[in-house]
């Protein structure tokens, strides 16, 4: 019996190579930056990093790295223990009121990470009686825990504000008592952002309660970094918002909802990724901690993000590939053919640009794409360097 369990996983593994699906991890030599170095066959390779979600370039600042040395050395690596056991220090309550603070909130609480704040959160705050209206390509982690919740479930397509009514307005004929919209804030593999305003509205009119994840907003989207909700102009009307600490917001680990108390309040007592894992450690949440007073002091790594962004997008287009449109750092250059894009990726890397193909079943069949994406430590010389490659590696793969 043993040896039908091993085979059906080695053809399982077998069937992801087949279909150009199997992932490899690139060893990264020293800190994350925009610039890294890879180990290859012969010797270490220093690369330009184009696929880190480290957009403010936090993860390796140098206020950071230091408030996080003093606070191993005084508070230790970590607490070996949930939250409500002897789990939280100081620490933990003062990045949970910065939070809410950030958004202005109620309440927020913290996770190990946003996976599992999006995994702990729909089946505690819905039952069989209520509705979850989902968009299409929300992140697995919501996915994830819609599965996990006992709610009806809806789904509309991306953006699409005319399929999100029909299905309000089904779950009310249904008799559902609780209707909640649940989306991305910007959906990672295009760099699109939610249409916040039209979901408000809708809310409103239907009675229903918004829940956005800001994953890949937090930190530098909106005029003060304040997410897709500052970009949208609808800040106080998103019900729940849920975000992660390993991206903008220090690039380290942990996630968060934040919202009202009420709500935060009855996550502590019921969200079992909170209750059954150990705290965050202290060194990690110091980091945030200063990561979140430089964003809040001063908009200037937001504003060279953006400046970069901006240069970055123009460039493109001036020669001609072919990219998703947008304001976002993430920047999809569309190939179409995965094979392509995988090949395309691979002329990358031998000259020395560090980037990653997706494709199908990640993004929809013939859409495969390589998604870059720009950080407020890239310099305007590494950028025309990378689309310079771009162009040689697409001449060479046409």
């Amino acid at each position: 019996m043993k040896d039908n369990f091993f085979n059906k996983i080695k053809e399982e593994l077998s069937e992801i190579k087949k279909n150009n699906l199997y992932k490899t991890e690139k060893i990264i030599y020293g800190p994350q930056s925009s610039n890294i170095q890879i180990k290859n066959k012969t010797s270490n390779q220093n690369m330009i990093n184009m696929c880190s979600n480290n957009y403010l370039g936090l993860s390796n600042h140098p206020e950071v790295i230091e408030v996080a040395k003093s606070t191993l050395e005084k508070n230790g690596v970590g607490m070996a223990s949930v939250r409500f056991i002897c789990g939280t220090q100081k620490l933990h309550k003062e990045l949970e009121n910065k939070i809410s603070e950030f958004y202005n909130t109620e309440d927020t609480i913290l996770y190990p990470s946003c996976f599992d704040a999006n995994c702990g959160l729909f089946e505690v705050v819905l039952s069989k009686e209520d509705a979850i209206i989902s968009d299409s390509l929300n992140h697995a982690s919501i996915i994830d825990g819609i599965r996990l919740c006992k709610a009806q479930k809806y789904i509309y397509r991306n953006n699409d504000m005319s399929m999100l009514e029909d299905h309000l307005k089904q779950a009310s004929k249904d008799n559902k008592k609780i209707k909640m919209i649940a989306t991305d804030g910007v959906f990672s593999m295009d760099g699109y952002i939610a249409n916040l305003k039209e979901i408000c509205l809708l809310a409103n009119k239907y009675g229903a309660i918004t829940m956005i994840d800001e994953c890949h907003s937090a930190g530098f989207l909106g005029k003060t970094g304040r997410g897709t909700p500052e970009y949208c102009d609808v800040i106080g009307e998103i019900d729940i918002i849920t975000g992660t600490l390993g991206k903008a917001l220090s690039g380290t680990a942990g996630g968060y909802i934040t919202g009202k108390k009420i709500i935060i309040d009855l996550l502590r007592q019921r969200s079992r990724p909170y209750l059954f894992s150990n705290s965050l450690s202290p060194c990690l949440v110091a980091a945030a901690i200063k990561s979140l007073d430089i964003i809040t002091k001063s908009t200037k790594l937001r504003d060279v993000l953006m400046e970069n962004t901006d240069f970055y997008r123009r460039k493109l287009k001036e020669n001609n590939i072919n990219i998703k449109e947008g304001i976002h750092p993430i920047v999809p250059i569309m190939i179409g053919d995965s094979l392509k894009a995988e090949k395309i990726a691979y002329s990358m890397y031998k000259r020395g640009v560090h980037l990653v193909a997706f494709y199908y079943p990640v993004v929809p069949k013939n859409e495969a794409r390589i998604r870059t994406q720009v950080s407020a430590e890239h310099t305007k010389e590494e950028l025309s360097l990378v689309i310079e490659k771009l162009i040689e590696s697409i001449k060479e793969n046409n």
